[in-house]
């Protein structure tokens, strides 16, 4: 199958911090961890990864992550791109043909998710999640992995397409609540606090 996933989580003590006029630092930590659980949990429920792995320089994130069923890879590179890569060249070693990396604050991903990216892989070699306002990229599905190379960053999501573009790659892009609804600021938080409780109240 060769389907792999990576996730890319900050230390700790330097995430969320455009909330810190609303979060104490450990509320921020626990919101991240939170949200890194729930995603885990959507790649598993997925059931078409062979491998979820999560990159940080954090022991907690580590330690949680393999507690969560992921593989934790201490992170071998400075900066966010060249950790990526070095993650990446480790899921090649180890059989990847398609990988797909996503951000760790995205809180109401499904499974469905995940696999609709996976099989828009099967006909396009790189799919992209744009963010809500579609400048960034939360989830960056490549076949095979690296085949472009990590650019996140501010306007991410231009420069994926202008790379695809330039490699004459066929992609694509998945657009969903899922994947566009990333945790930045607290008008993030409370649109996640809404969707939530109303599929709370949904599956009751």
């Amino acid at each position: 199958m060769g389907h792999r996933a990576l996730i890319p989580v900050k230390q700790l003590s330097a995430v969320k911090t455009r909330l810190s006029e609303h979060l104490t630092p450990e509320q921020r930590s626990t919101l991240v961890l939170d949200m890194l659980h729930r995603v885990i949990d959507a790649l598993h429920a997925s059931e078409v990864l062979e491998c979820i792995s999560v990159v940080s320089a954090d022991p907690e994130v580590l330690e949680r992550a393999r507690r969560w069923g992921a593989h934790g890879l201490v992170e071998e590179q400075p900066g966010h791109n060249q950790a990526l890569t070095a993650a990446a060249h480790h899921a090649i070693h180890h059989g990847a043909t398609t990988l797909l990396t996503l951000s760790a604050d995205l809180p109401l991903l499904k499974g469905q998710d995940v696999r609709a990216m996976i099989e828009l892989s099967a006909s396009h070699q790189v799919v992209l999640a744009p963010s809500r306002d579609s400048t960034g990229t939360n989830a960056f599905l490549a076949r095979p992995p690296l085949v472009v190379p990590y650019v996140f960053g501010v306007n991410s999501l231009q420069h994926y397409v202008a790379q695809a573009r330039a490699l004459k790659l066929d992609h694509t892009f998945y657009r969903q609540l899922g994947t566009e609804l990333d945790i930045d600021t607290i008008e993030d938080l409370q649109l996640f606090r809404h969707y939530d409780q109303c599929a709370t109240l949904v599956n009751r």
